[in-house]
């Protein structure tokens, strides 16, 4: 597991421990939405996820592509890998103005409200035929934050399909607050470290296949998986973590919050700057 740094990836079982941990869903309160329907609220509550959302148009998530292509050979370059790239919005400017997109925090807002915290960005990248899974398992497993109110938005910069390793959600599983799971071995060749075995008994696998330029979004303790890229073609994604200012963090998380809609009223995140860099 990653040591104790400002970014961690996946914070050590003592530190999490450490923490008293509130993790049960909280559905939407948002009663009028306004980039989204009141029906799409209401599906997000009852399954935990909500695809697709279209925010990107063909040629502007073709910049989007260009402008990843770039920094994932620089990564590559200095020993990094695809699955490296991670607390991107405080290290790349490009990467901070896709988290603080208006039309993405406008969907996000209406899940969550008027105040949100954007404090994380992550790339998986999967390259062709990489041979690397993403066991079952839950985001908020792995974190050090309470309450568990974290929304992901997942965008697609290559299409998602299961050809490519798209994700798959547990349709449901969200109300059945933090499960059980067992230590990822090698066979299961898991980018992560956790799995959670037989999801079906929590509900109903979702095909998450999503087009460049769309998003999906899930809830913390969405249980959800992807198989390995056994194809030709890349699968890479942005996931983008927002939550509500009165979501607490450990071990410095604190410092990754920027604020991308209303305000702190609770004061528990540092709000950075957008970085000079690119």
């Amino acid at each position: 597991m990653a040591t104790q740094t400002t970014f961690n990836i996946i914070p050590t079982q003592n530190e999490l421990d450490s923490m008293e941990r509130d993790l049960r869903f909280y559905p939407s309160t948002v009663a009028t939405p306004k980039a989204l329907s009141a029906e799409q609220v209401q599906s997000y509550n009852k399954h935990g996820y909500l695809k697709p959302v279209r925010i990107y148009s063909d040629e502007e998530i073709t910049k989007v592509r260009t402008y990843f292509d770039g920094l994932l050979a620089r990564v590559v370059a200095a020993g990094g890998d695809s699955y490296s790239i991670s607390t991107a919005h405080l290290k790349y400017g490009p990467v901070y103005d896709i988290i603080s997109n208006p039309k993405i925090v406008a969907v996000v807002k209406d899940i969550l409200g008027e105040d949100v915290i954007g404090w994380g960005s992550h790339f998986f990248c999967k390259m062709p035929r990489d041979g690397k899974a993403v066991a079952w398992h839950q985001d908020a497993s792995y974190w050090p934050l309470t309450p568990s109110k974290t929304v992901t938005v997942w965008l697609a910069i290559d299409k998602a399909d299961l050809g490519n390793g798209c994700m798959r959600f547990i349709s449901g599983s969200q109300n059945f607050g933090h499960m059980t799971y067992r230590p990822s071995s090698e066979a299961d060749h898991n980018v992560l470290n956790q799995t959670i075995d037989n999801p079906e008994q929590y509900g109903t696998p979702v095909v998450d296949d999503l087009l460049a330029g769309e998003i999906s979004l899930h809830s913390d303790l969405l249980l959800h998986s992807s198989e390995a890229n056994e194809s030709d073609r890349r699968r890479c994604g942005l996931t983008l973590r927002y939550c509500t200012p009165d979501v607490r963090a450990g071990i410095n998380w604190h410092s990754k919050g920027v604020v991308v809609a209303g305000r702190d009223f609770s004061g528990n995140w540092a709000n950075p700057p957008r970085p000079d860099t690119e």
